[in-house]
């Protein structure tokens, strides 16, 4: 049986564990990476008119469509395609944890930021470290890549919400 506990997100993409279902979870690591691309994008609605605030939030743009584009990775190259898997996973994580790092820093002072939302970025962030430092467990993954999508949200709400 399936869970969270005993087995990894990706899992799901390994045509040898998910016969019938592994093409839908890599199309939707691509379609997610895609949709990613214009949340990053989206993120000048943040500029302000300090250059090195505006800087500061274009380094997370573009750091944030490379992770855009591991996820892609991620799905294109399933479970099955063995380390080619495994390296984009770890690019993934590893820029998702400096774009949650980031984000929630760089936005903190500006006024229209709910400010608990950089606080849920930095326990995100911090789930994402012990996944990336300690022994890793399934559910430990799962836990990263879901509270990141939160996050994603949550900037997405403010966004609407405050600008």
């Amino acid at each position: 049986m399936y869970s969270p506990v005993t087995n990894w997100l990706s899992d799901l993409g390994n045509s040898s564990y998910n016969p019938h279902g592994a093409i839908l979870y890599n199309l939707g690591c691509i379609l997610t990476g895609i949709a990613l691309f214009p949340f990053f994008m989206g993120l000048y609605k943040w500029y302000s008119e300090e250059r090195r605030f505006r800087t500061r939030l274009l380094a997370v743009q573009i750091i944030g469509c490379l992770a855009a584009f591991s996820l892609i990775m991620i799905g294109v190259f399933s479970e099955n395609a063995g380390w080619l898997h495994n390296m984009w996973s770890d690019v993934f994580f590893v820029l998702n944890l400096i774009v949650l790092v980031l984000i929630g820093a760089f936005l903190f002072p500006h006024p229209q930021y709910i400010k608990a939302i950089s606080y849920y970025a930095f326990v995100v962030a911090a789930i994402n470290l012990a996944f990336l430092v300690l022994p890793s467990t399934p559910l430990l993954e799962w836990f990263t890549v879901f509270t990141a999508l939160g996050y994603v949200g949550l900037i997405s709400y403010n966004m609407i919400e405050k600008l």
